[in-house]
């Protein structure tokens, strides 16, 4: 049994990996974080299994009047938007178009500062394990979930350390596994259920890509064994 809150991230992504430490992924696997807050976990869940992190860049898209109610989200070529809100509230087609270029000219602008020229991962043939710092309505991960798809891999799980029962339930029927280590009710945010759960600043994630870079070999066996 988990118990909550966790210290923060880099303790919810070693309680993770212990978890992942058990199961089986076929061809090589790795590690992608959602930034920022996915990050840390992920790196420690990449350090312990000895596995690549790469980042999918994934953004929320915000309420023109209410930015931080989500409407939707998109990642790569992936579009995952909420009509019934978007026509409950009136937002109009240019709204939506006008929200979803400035995302994704944020995508390009983190795409170029923590990849600094480099490539992201070959994904083609790969277990690919996605990770955030949690679930609340799930709408980032399944914008994150259905372009990681798009690449061909051979196999994707969702790896959290905390979420809501509903967006866990509706992840699960869209991933091939869905590891999640505690989903407490009621839930209302994602940060209360760390003691440390700070704002994870563009220079962190730079630092924990390179270092990971540095010490993984990159590429694993088909399992990955504690």
């Amino acid at each position: 049994m988990v118990q909550l809150p966790f210290a923060d991230r880099l303790e919810a992504g070693r309680l993770l990996a212990e978890q992942l430490s058990l199961c089986m992924f076929p061809g090589e696997a790795v590690v992608l974080a959602l930034p920022r807050g996915g990050v840390p976990v992920g790196f420690a869940i990449a350090q312990r299994l000895h596995l690549p992190l790469d980042v999918l860049l994934v953004r929320k898209l915000g309420v023109p009047w209410q930015p931080e109610l989500a409407m939707g989200a998109i990642a790569g070529s992936a579009r995952v938007l909420d009509w019934q809100l978007i026509e409950e509230l009136g937002i109009g087609d240019k709204e939506i178009d006008a929200i979803v270029s400035r995302e994704q000219a944020e995508i390009k602008r983190r795409e170029e500062l923590y990849r600094r020229g480099k490539p992201p991962l070959e994904l083609n043939g790969r277990s690919v394990i996605l990770v955030d710092d949690g679930l609340a309505t799930g709408s980032t991960m399944s914008a994150a979930l259905r372009h990681v798809r798009s690449l061909q891999p051979a196999r994707v799980s969702i790896a959290i350390p905390v979420g809501s029962r509903e967006a866990c339930a509706r992840l699960r029927s869209e991933a091939d596994d869905l590891i999640c280590l505690a989903r407490p009710t009621p839930f209302s945010a994602v940060g209360e259920w760390y003691r440390d759960f700070r704002q994870i600043e563009d220079a962190e994630v730079q630092q924990l890509l390179t270092q990971c870079a540095r010490t993984i070999s990159g590429g694993t066996t088909a399992r990955v064994s504690g």
